[in-house]
């Protein structure tokens, strides 16, 4: 079940798998989603099973499926590192996909932009749209609303006892938002918010805010 939250007088749905759909602009904003990851680790002998390739591409279709953007726009890290043989997953899912797609670079993104552009994906150190700031690293910028990635952020709650959850969620400060990762292949990092900040958590098939 999604979230709608309203930021600056715009309507955005905080979706349980990542993603954040922009609905005024018809945009999916998605940070992090480290594709070729389970390809580069298994070069090297991580015992990370060969389905885990298919993960991502399923919950994207997803997402996709559900909003119907005019527009994506990845925040960066959209690869993990250089070409592997996940870009002609990646090839064949930008083919059958109808929106537009765009990537606003992360420090991950490493393939050269031609092949991006082989794929009319447009790349992006950052966008401004209206009072919007869309980058990947966390950046407050007076006058403007940050949406960002990098942190992978989570949440840490504490229940009875020595019950103890770690749940990855959308960190809300006053003028920016950080989102989680959208990779199925990825970690995360604990933040404390402070009292003025929000965060909604991901638990299961849900965005709760906490």
């Amino acid at each position: 079940m999604s979230y709608l939250i309203q930021i600056l007088g715009n309507n955005f749905y905080l979706h349980p798998s990542g993603g954040v759909f922009w609905v005024d602009k018809s945009m999916l904003l998605i940070s992090d989603v480290h594709l070729g990851k389970v390809s580069h680790f298994r070069k090297f002998g991580a015992a990370v099973p060969r389905k885990a390739l298919h993960k991502n591409y399923v919950l994207l279709d997803k997402i996709v499926s559900y909003f119907e953007p005019f527009q994506i726009c990845f925040l960066g890290d959209l690869f993990h590192s250089s070409l592997n043989k996940e870009w002609e997953l990646f090839e064949n899912w930008v083919a059958k996909t109808p929106a537009e797609i765009i990537l606003v670079a992360g420090n991950h993104d490493i393939i050269a932009p031609e092949k991006y552009n082989q794929l009319s994906i447009e790349i992006f150190q950052e966008l401004l749209m209206e009072d919007f700031l869309l980058t990947h690293h966390p950046e407050e910028r007076e006058g403007f609303f940050t949406f960002c990635g990098h942190i992978h952020p989570a949440i840490k709650l504490h229940g009875f006892g020595r019950q103890r959850l770690r749940l990855p969620c959308f960190f809300k400060t006053k003028n920016q938002m950080i989102l989680p990762a959208f990779g199925e292949f990825t970690g995360t990092y604990a933040l404390h918010p402070s009292p003025d900040d929000e965060v909604y958590a991901i638990v299961e098939d849900t965005v709760l805010r906490v």
